[in-house]
């Protein structure tokens, strides 16, 4: 008789079945093909965004999916806020095992006229609120004993000195996110917590704006891919949930660039 050896699911570490995990910036765009990706992966997914409306859209679209989900108002400027909003989480669901940091912003502006309250809402957004939830939630998985997973969304704009028009806060604010996932991962790493980030290029996202409706720039944009073509959001989702998962188990302190080969140019 022969023994054959059990057969293996090879997507199983992939998988975060009954695990609890945050996003923010969770009601569009990237943060809502996240959230969704998540959910079919088997997490219950708590969205916070801040706009509370999108956050409970994105969540009943999972819900009715029959995935599980809860929404959450949360500006991620607010340190009182975020306390408030993963107590609750954690109060709910008895744990939070992951963490996406993906809320950001940006103006579009020379550096010399850039007004300091346009610096200071991209630092406030991008890098103080990703470290002040990033914080939150160590804080809560460090208690619980069984350690987690933190994926920031930075950017190609922190890992590179130019792009398509002067958004030098928006530079500056995500090279400061990378390197905070540098730095948050060889602290945490005793406590089982790995911390990573993606770097995505140009996606298919409101956070485009108004260059989403003009065919021109949007192929002058693809023209700076090696690929061709700007991201879909899923396409970054899918990177971010490899990060997160058990499949990374032994990945920390890294940014994933999700780029179409811009930054080997």
């Amino acid at each position: 008789m022969i023994v054959r050896p059990m057969e293996i699911d090879a997507l199983s570490p992939f998988r975060l079945d009954d695990r609890v995990a945050v996003v923010t910036g969770g009601g569009s765009g990237i943060g809502r093909a996240t959230a969704e990706l998540f959910s079919r992966a088997g997490a219950h997914v708590a969205i916070a965004d801040i706009n509370g409306d999108a956050a409970r859209r994105a969540s009943d679209e999972i819900l009715a999916g029959g995935g599980r989900a809860s929404a959450f108002a949360l500006d991620v400027a607010n340190e009182v806020e975020i306390e408030r909003v993963f107590d609750e989480i954690l109060n709910r669901e008895g744990r939070i095992d992951s963490l996406v940091c993906n809320a950001g912003a940006g103006a579009n502006a020379p550096a010399i006229d850039l007004s300091l309250n346009d610096w200071n809402r991209a630092v406030s957004i991008n890098l103080t609120g990703t470290f002040l939830c990033a914080r939150a939630a160590a804080r809560r998985m460090i208690a619980g004993g069984s350690g987690g997973s933190i994926v920031f969304t930075a950017s190609v704009m922190g890992l590179s000195g130019g792009g398509f028009g002067s958004n030098i806060n928006y530079q500056a604010s995500k090279g400061g996110v990378v390197n905070l996932a540098r730095g948050l991962a060889v602290e945490w790493a005793g406590h089982g917590i790995r911390v990573n980030a993606v770097a995505p290029g140009w996606v298919r996202t409101p956070f485009i704006g108004s260059w989403s409706d003009d065919p021109e720039r949007l192929a002058r944009l693809a023209e700076w891919v090696p690929l061709k073509r700007l991201a879909e959001p899923e396409e970054v989702a899918a990177a971010i949930l490899f990060l997160a998962s058990p499949a990374a188990s032994m990945i920390t302190g890294h940014t994933l660039p999700v780029d179409g080969g811009f930054l080997a140019k």
